[in-house]
């Protein structure tokens, strides 16, 4: 048995294409993020400590972290579906995409949905506004955006060597990194001048698998 603790617009919704695209049979398990806040409500810390989505538990053992979750579903139920084989030059591009995602991708993409509130100054007092977005603004052009735009330009170049990115072949590299291009589509600035990422983006929403998952999880909209 196989429980899925999904927040709603969150890294749990590709634990939920994962399952559609093996086809393993799961139970949902819904979440609302605090409409104020936009974090998650307090009830996830009664699942795991840390009260964070994704959270599966897989026969009543409890997994968490999306990257850990992908890959220990892909190794346990996937019978060499969605994974290259052992040894192979796609098997190192596999698994450093799969890194990629959260430790180089995710953290400039935070930081500039961080910052940007910052900026916007709302529930700040107005004396300091002006100090706090300056400092945003500078924070933004000298570094956030550098290393979003450095980033995409990257991304941009590998997907132009081939479809997918652990090489020709859909993998479960592409189901972690759909998340952040999905952020980067939403406010890092991706658009029609890196067509190769939105043509990526193009061919992940049309995958039956991925329609089925919004099905399950509802509606899927990150913030800008």
């Amino acid at each position: 048995m196989i429980t899925v603790h999904h927040l709603n617009n969150s890294r749990s919704q590709r634990v939920l294409w994962l399952l559609e695209e093996l086809e393993l049979p799961y139970d949902v398990v819904r979440y609302e993020r605090d409409p104020k806040t936009m974090l998650a409500p307090p009830a996830l810390k009664a699942v795991h400590p840390l009260g964070k989505s994704p959270v599966v538990v897989v026969d009543g053992m409890t997994l968490a972290e999306s990257g850990a979750i992908i890959e220990s579903l892909i190794e346990h139920f996937g019978n060499g579906a969605l994974a290259p084989a052992p040894g192979t030059p796609e098997a190192l591009r596999y698994r450093y995409w799969m890194h990629f995602a959260e430790g180089s991708a995710m953290p400039p993409l935070l930081l500039k949905l961080v910052f940007g509130r910052i900026e916007s100054g709302k529930g700040m007092p107005f004396f300091v506004r002006p100090v706090a977005r300056m400092i945003a603004a500078r924070a933004r052009e000298t570094f956030i955006s550098p290393q979003i735009n450095a980033q995409l330009d990257f991304m941009e170049s590998e997907l132009a060597c081939s479809a997918w990115f652990a090489g020709d072949a859909f993998s479960g590299a592409d189901i972690q990194m759909s998340f952040p291009i999905e952020a980067a589509r939403a406010r890092g600035g991706l658009d029609a001048s890196r067509p190769h990422l939105m043509a990526y983006l193009e061919r992940i929403h049309a995958r039956p698998a991925y329609q089925r998952a919004l099905e399950r999880g509802g509606p899927f909209a990150l913030m800008g």
